[in-house]
């Protein structure tokens, strides 16, 4: 059973694994407007993050499927962004979704800093 310490360093590793090139400058403030942006260049249906994450990460999101998605706030799901793999898989699959490529480091690390300070 993982404890709370352990969740935290977790994180910390997730973290470390995805943005270490800009864990220390990360901004949470330019995560929340990568958040709630609308972008070009990802697929029609889905132009932001908050098209299936809602613009609260703290609430429930829908998969374009209708599938419930946790929040993506740490507040209000502890165990996320707890695995670095899926931490990975998931940025890939979904920063390809909206932006029709992989996000970079300064992205991650942003996008983390703001889920992690909600």
């Amino acid at each position: 059973m993982m404890t709370h310490g352990m969740k935290s360093g977790a994180l910390l590793m997730a973290l470390c694994l995805v943005a270490a090139p800009t864990l220390a400058a990360a901004d949470a403030a330019a995560g929340q407007a990568f958040f709630l942006g609308t972008h070009a260049g990802g697929k029609p249906d889905t132009p932001s993050c908050t098209t299936c994450h809602t613009s609260d990460p703290r609430a429930m999101g829908k998969s374009r499927a209708g599938k419930p998605i946790d929040p993506m706030a740490k507040s209000a799901n502890p165990n996320r962004f707890t695995d670095p793999a899926k931490v990975e898989k998931w940025f890939r699959r979904n920063c390809n979704s909206v932006l029709g490529r992989e996000c970079t480091a300064n992205e991650k690390a942003d996008f983390l800093a703001y889920m992690k300070s909600i």
